[in-house]
C-alpha cells in the first residue's frame, strides 16, 4: 500500500511544494522525480504511485522554484549554468529533507538535473534514469522551443497550463523560450561534465524526438564513467513515459532493480 503526504518547506528562502509517496513495507531508498521544463508534481500523473508500488520505494516529487505551487521566481532571466544551479538547489532540498542517499528519473530538463546532480554529488547518487536529457544544445532543441513558443503564442497551451501554475505561466514559458533561445546560450555545452557520473545510468530517448538527436544519448553515455545503458524507442518523440507509457515503466523498473 502507497501513502502520500504532502507539504512545502523552506529552502534557500523559496516555498517548494512537494509530494512524499511512501512505499508501506520496507523501503531501501528514496526515488526523486525531476520534471521537464513546462512540468510539475500533478503532470506526473500516477507514475510516483507505480513506481513506489513496483520498486517498494519512497517516491519523491516536488515542483521546482517557479512551477506549479512553489514559490514564483524572482526573474526569468536564467544565466548558462542555471540547470546546474537546480542540481545545487537539489542538494539544498534534499539536505532540508534530511534525504541522503536518492535514485533519480528526470525528463528533459529534469533529466538534465539528474545528470549534473550525479556527476556533481556522486556520493549521493544511487543510480539514475535520465529521459530525453540534453546536454548541449543542438539546432533541432532550438527549433522545438520556437514551435513551443509559436504554440504558445498562437494556442490554447497557455489557458491549459494555468490549470498547473496559475499566474506564473508567463514566467514559467519565458524562463525557458528566452533562455534556450538567447544568443549567449548557443554554445552551452555540459558534456565534459558527464566525465563525473560513476552511478549506473540509463538515457532513455526517442528516435523522433522534437528537441535532441541521439548524439545526446552517446555523448552522454560514452562520458559516463559507471554502468551506462541506453533504451532507444523507434518512432517515439520526446516523452516515452507518456507516448508509451508501459514499455517505458518496464525500463525503468528493470534497470532499477538490476542496479540499486
Amino acid at each position: 500500500m502507497i501513502t502520500a503526504i504532502q507539504d512545502c518547506t523552506l529552502v534557500n528562502q523559496k516555498n517548494v511544494f512537494y509530494k512524499l509517496f511512501s512505499y508501506q513495507g520496507k523501503s531501501n531508498y528514496t526515488l526523486v522525480l525531476l520534471h521537464d521544463s513546462l512540468g510539475c508534481v500533478t503532470l506526473w500523473r500516477d507514475w510516483p504511485e507505480l513506481l513506489a508500488e513496483q520498486l517498494q520505494c519512497d517516491v519523491l516529487v516536488y515542483d521546482r522554484v517557479g512551477y506549479g505551487l512553489s514559490d514564483k521566481m524572482d526573474t526569468t532571466k536564467r544565466g548558462q549554468d542555471y540547470l546546474k544551479q537546480e542540481a545545487v538547489f537539489l542538494k539544498a532540498f534534499l539536505e532540508e529533507l534530511e534525504l541522503d542517499k536518492v535514485a533519480l528519473f528526470g525528463h528533459s530538463d529534469g533529466a538534465s538535473i539528474a545528470l549534473l546532480f550525479a556527476a556533481m554529488y556522486p556520493e549521493q547518487t544511487l543510480a539514475l534514469v535520465a529521459e530525453a536529457g540534453h546536454i548541449f544544445v543542438e539546432q533541432v532543441t532550438l527549433d522545438g522551443v520556437q514551435a513551443a513558443k509559436t504554440a504558445y503564442e498562437t494556442t490554447d497551451l497557455g489557458e491549459r497550463l494555468v490549470k498547473y501554475h496559475g499566474t506564473k505561466v508567463d514566467d514559467v514559458v519565458r524562463a525557458w523560450v528566452d533562455t534556450w533561445l538567447s544568443p549567449e546560450f548557443k554554445d552551452w555545452t555540459v558534456e565534459e561534465e558527464m566525465k563525473g557520473i560513476v552511478s549506473p545510468l540509463l538515457f532513455i530517448q526517442g528516435d523522433q524526438d522534437e528537441y535532441g538527436s541521439l548524439d545526446q544519448v552517446e555523448k552522454t553515455i560514452s562520458n559516463a564513467q559507471g554502468i551506462a545503458e541506453k533504451v532507444i524507442f523507434a518512432n517515439i518523440g520526446h516523452t516515452p513515459h507518456k507516448e508509451i507509457k508501459e514499455p517505458t515503466l518496464e525500463a525503468i523498473i528493470s534497470f532499477f532493480k538490476a542496479h540499486i
